[in-house]
């Protein structure tokens, strides 16, 4: 696929997650324990795609951390906004 880039951080929910984790704990997400220990990373990147309704919501926990991922792309971990589109 010559000249196709994906972009992740802003193509992937799941790693967009990791990455706002990775900043509330102030820990590389390199030693963060999977996302998929917790939540299935795959199903997270499929549930918000560019066209997924504003009105999705998903909410778990990740160790001591509540996560929430609006449709909107908003990423809070314990109520403080980590990643945003």
């Amino acid at each position: 696929m010559s000249g196709a880039t994906l972009d992740y951080h802003n193509d992937s929910i799941s790693l967009r997650v990791v990455e706002a984790l990775a900043d509330a704990t102030d820990t590389a997400p390199s030693e963060l324990d999977p996302l998929y220990n917790t939540v299935d990373p795959e199903a997270l990147d499929r549930l918000f795609q560019p066209d997924s309704s504003d009105d999705i919501r998903v909410t778990f926990e990740y160790g001591d951390a509540h996560v929430e991922i609006r449709g909107d792309g908003t990423i809070l971990v314990d109520g403080t906004v980590h990643d945003s589109r």
